[in-house]
C-alpha cells in the first residue's frame, strides 16, 4: 500500500457537524471525521461487518491470516492540520483477533491555524478477544499542534498488543508541539495513564532529564491475562548511543510497558522489538 497525498488545498471544507463531536476551536476549515472498525467472531474466524472510512482515514481490509482479522489504515489527504478533529475507533468483539496497522506514517503539520489539532484513537477489546494497534509512526513536524490521545477498554480476559512511536521534527527540522496521552482501563478499573510533552513551550523537553539530544521516541504495552509477571524493571542497551528502553511490569494486571528513545525511527523500532522479545520470554 502507498500513502496518497494532496496538498492541503484539496481538503474538504465540512460544515456538518458529526453527532457527538465538540466544535472545532479556532477555524471553520478544520476537518471533523471519524472512522470505525469492529470485528466480530462467528465460530470459526474473525469477520469484519463495520469498516467504515471518513475524512483522512481509507480504511481497507488485508489478507487475514488464520482466525487474525487485519486491517490497513491509508492515508487520503495531509492530516492532521490545525484545527483538524479526527478519531478512530476500533472495536474487537469477544473472541475475536483483530490486528490493525497503517500504511505510512502520519505526518502532523502546521494549518491555516495555531488551534490544536486533535487525534483521538479508541481501543476496545471485549472477553477473550485479541487487539493489535501496530501503526507507522507520528511525525511532529514544523509549526505542528498536535494533542493525541488513546483511550483504552479492555475485558479481564482481552489481549492486547500496542505500540506507538513519535519521530520529533523530519531530517534537520524543530519539532511542532506534540502532546501524547495513553489511558487504560482493565476490566473498568486504570491500569495506565500517562502524558507525554514535547517541543515548545514545553520546559526542559530535550534535556538530559527527558530525551537528552533524541528524537524518536515510543512505547509498547503488551497486556495477556495468561502472562506471569515476575521481574523487575529492566533496563535495554544502558549506556548505548543507539538508544535506551525500560521495560517494567503495571500494577493493577498482567501487563508489561516498554518506554523507549533514540536517535533515528529505525533504531527505536529495533529498542521495541527487542523489548518485545524480552517480554514474551517471560
Amino acid at each position: 500500500m502507498s500513502l496518497t497525498a494532496q496538498l492541503s488545498a484539496d481538503r474538504p471544507r465540512l460544515t456538518g457537524a458529526v453527532s457527538g463531536a465538540e466544535e472545532p476551536a479556532g477555524h471553520p476549515d478544520g476537518v471533523r471525521a471519524t472512522a470505525r472498525i469492529h470485528a466480530t467472531y462467528n465460530g470459526r474466524v474473525t469477520t469484519l461487518p463495520q469498516l467504515r472510512s471518513d475524512g483522512p482515514f481509507h480504511v481497507r481490509r488485508m489478507r487475514t491470516d488464520g482466525n487474525t482479522a487485519k486491517v490497513g489504515i491509508i492515508g487520503a489527504m495531509s492530516a492532521p492540520l490545525g484545527g483538524d478533529r479526527l478519531t478512530i475507533d476500533v472495536t474487537a468483539g469477544d473472541r475475536a483477533v483483530l490486528e490493525v496497522t497503517t500504511a505510512a506514517a502520519t505526518l502532523a503539520l502546521r494549518g491555516p491555524t495555531t488551534a490544536p489539532a486533535t487525534y483521538d484513537v479508541r481501543l476496545t477489546a471485549r472477553e477473550h478477544a485479541s487487539l493489535h494497534w501496530l501503526p507507522q509512526p507520528l511525525i511532529s513536524a514544523a509549526g505542528s499542534n498536535l494533542r493525541q490521545t488513546y483511550t483504552v477498554e479492555l475485558a479481564s480476559t482481552a489481549r492486547l498488543l500496542l505500540r506507538e512511536e513519535q519521530l520529533l521534527g523530519r531530517a534537520n527540522e524543530h519539532p511542532g508541539h506534540l502532546i501524547s496521552r495513553l489511558l487504560v482501563h482493565r476490566a473498568g478499573r486504570p491500569l495506565l495513564d500517562q502524558q507525554t510533552a514535547y517541543g515548545d513551550p514545553e520546559p526542559g523537553w530535550d534535556g538530559p532529564a527527558v530525551l537528552h539530544g533524541h528524537r524518536a521516541v515510543g512505547q509498547l504495552l503488551l497486556v495477556d491475562p495468561e502472562m506471569g509477571i515476575h521481574h523487575s524493571p529492566v533496563l535495554l542497551r544502558e549506556g548505548s548511543r543507539d538508544g535506551r528502553a525500560v521495560l517494567t511490569p503495571l500494577a493493577g494486571g498482567p501487563a508489561l510497558l516498554a518506554t523507549a528513545i533514540a536517535p533515528t525511527s529505525s533504531a527505536l523500532r529495533e529498542l521495541l522489538d527487542e523489548a518485545l522479545a524480552h517480554a514474551l520470554q517471560k
